[in-house]
């Protein structure tokens, strides 16, 4: 049986896991009701985090399907991908164009020499504008230094909801039997007997784990086979070497992993009993085999210490709270998330190293439905030093605001050294690109739902490492903070929602230190959210009235994240997210920052 691989790469929220479930859905290999996107966190977001493998059967030919992640922080998810697959249907939406994690997904193709299928999607939109989106397309592929074989792409279109696509725009579209058969003409086989016959080369580009068989990896066998009980050899670049033995292997047909005796050239398969197996590894049957090129990764941009809860409500609902259980919830996590690093030196306090805010928050709730509690410090950006300078990492920001909101954007993103490269005003919509340092950017995305009125669009993509650009001028919220440990009483908060947001309701439980809102003058308060009216015999025009409070900000992980200033930890469990000041005293607080 013919193979071919595929992977599906697009921009955050242009439709790949839809046109995904739709082609299993055709092909018989789906079912009513069950998605790709199966992580909860996925279906709560709507977006992709981790790369799948899915396999349909069409016309007698096994096509491989991976489908990736759009968002930029999940890069590495893609790029170790892209390794292990012949072309790729590069998914476009035929009203936005090609958007930054297009240009990265499009450009990581290219540099390995596939050459993709182009697919407009979403063409039953009201505003879709095709012929710009193919123009807009192919000036992209210009810019990366496509080849001339790469710039002879097919197009394709399709309304990935309804599960149908068309060759000619003008065609009547019945299914998505065009992609399919677009797949069988333009992919190269990826099986063969000349292949099949030769000594076993494979490797590793993804993990899974199972309770009962440990680390599994996912593999791309290019050539020979590969049998149930075959004893292989595991090599890597920088000369380790183990030997071992197969006690499962899995292909995937569907949704579903199949367990199969023997596995050919050009297949994608799951093996198990090799617990020390990892990505980018080259399997061989012989010893003397020649090892692949390496999986190269692109390098972390931000950080943050992950320690143990020390708050005064530390323990009272999380099952896993002692830094060795962190530890290894961490360490199980390297094994695969590879876009993350973990530096283990500083005792109990864990550095975490990973490609965005999004990245890391993802994490860390994880973790924190699984039953953890722990506490985070405030994200930093990493620095890098080369021939003497200092490089910081910069993103290439893509903002899409109706034009009134634009000059508040301007204003913010040109005080956190942002230089804009580009503008376009059509339909009352200003399109600005900006380069801005991922220093600047760190916050800013909670400032920017308020300035636009939440009707704007931010997207950004790690574009480059460059020298450092100085200090940073910030929107600085000060913190409310409690000195007192209780009940937060109404009456309380109601005199302080003057002051700034608060993050708390009544009868919510407090400690001293904790941070229950932020004030708007940019400094901080010390308040005592649990005093309570004092009750007399008197009484007095107006001393009955009632209160009436202001709903409180709803503190997400990720708006705690944009929040937190460099003396807060956010402190997370099970059940709720706070912040905290690091030292809860205010007479240490005080004597540490005249120590400062």
């Amino acid at each position: 049986m013919e193979i071919r691989n595929i992977a599906i790469i697009a921009h955050v929220d242009h439709g790949k896991t839809t046109l995904t479930d739709a082609i299993l859905k055709q092909t018989g290999a789906g079912v009513e009701g069950v998605s790709m996107d199966s992580n909860d966190l996925e279906k709560e977001r709507g977006i992709t985090i981790y790369a799948k493998n899915t396999s349909v059967f069409y016309k007698g030919t096994k096509i491989n399907i991976l489908d990736t992640p759009g968002h930029a922080d999940f890069g590495s998810e893609v790029e170790r991908v892209l390794k292990s697959i012949d072309s790729v249907l590069l998914i476009v939406d035929a009203a936005e164009g090609p958007m930054p994690q297009t240009k990265f997904v499009l450009k990581k193709s290219l540099e390995l020499g596939l050459k993709p299928i182009l697919i407009l999607n979403k063409i039953d939109k009201p505003n879709s504008d095709i012929a710009m989106a193919e123009e807009a397309v192919y000036e992209l592929f210009l810019d990366l230094g496509a080849t001339d074989e790469q710039l002879n792409f097919t197009t394709l279109y399709a309304i990935g909801r309804d599960g149908v696509a068309k060759r000619n725009i003008d065609d009547n579209a019945i299914d998505l039997s065009p992609i399919l058969d677009t797949i069988l003409e333009k992919v190269p086989p990826a099986s063969g007997n000349n292949l099949k016959n030769e000594n076993l080369s494979a490797q590793v580009f993804n993990l899974a784990y199972d309770i009962f068989l440990g680390r599994m990896g996912i593999v791309r066998i290019y050539k020979g086979i590969i049998k149930d009980k075959q004893e292989l050899f595991i090599k890597d670049i920088n000369g380790h070497e183990f030997k071992g033995r197969v006690t499962k292997l899995f292909t995937f047909e569907g949704l579903e992993r199949k367990e199969v005796s023997e596995a050919t050239a050009g297949d994608i398969v799951m093996i198990a009993g090799f617990p020390d197996i990892f990505i980018g590894q080259t399997i061989l049957e012989n010893e003397e085999g020649e090892i692949l090129p390496a999986i190269s990764i692109d390098e972390p941009t931000i950080s943050f210490f992950m320690f143990v809860n020390d708050s005064p409500f530390a323990g009272r609902v999380g099952k896993f709270v002692t830094g060795r259980q962190i530890r290894e919830r961490l360490e199980k996590e390297l094994e695969i998330n590879v876009g993350l690093k973990v530096d283990f030196s500083d005792g109990a306090r864990f550095k975490v190293y990973g490609r965005g805010e999004l990245h890391l928050a993802v994490l860390i709730e994880n973790m924190r439905r699984e039953g953890f509690e722990l506490a985070v410090s405030q994200p930093e950006v990493i620095f890098k030093e080369e021939n003497g300078q200092k490089l910081e990492p910069f993103e290439e920001v893509n903002i899409s605001v109706p034009e009134e909101f634009s000059g508040a954007v301007i204003e913010k993103l040109g005080k956190r050294r942002g230089i804009m490269t580009n503008i376009k005003q059509e339909n009352g919509e200003a399109k600005l690109t900006f380069e801005v340092p991922t220093r600047g950017l760190l916050g800013y995305r909670n400032e920017f739902i308020i300035d636009t009125k939440g009707e704007g669009i931010l997207t950004s993509i790690f574009s480059k490492f460059a020298p450092y650009a100085g200090s940073i001028s910030k929107t600085e919220l000060g913190s409310m903070i409690s000195m007192a440990t209780g009940k937060a009483l109404g009456f309380s908060l109601y005199n302080l929602q003057d002051r700034g947001i608060l993050y708390i309701k009544p009868n919510t439980e407090v400690y001293e230190g904790m941070v229950i809102g932020s004030t708007s003058k940019g400094e901080d308060m010390t308040v005592n959210p649990t005093k309570g009216k004092q009750l007399t015999n008197m009484r007095a025009a107006g001393t009955d009235d009632n209160i009436k409070l202001s709903p409180p900000l709803d503190l997400t992980l990720e708006k705690a994240l944009g929040f937190m200033r460099a003396d807060e930890y956010l402190e997370v469990t099970p059940s709720s997210v706070r912040l905290r000041k690091q030292y809860l005293n205010e007479g240490e607080r005080n004597k540490h920052k005249k120590k400062n």
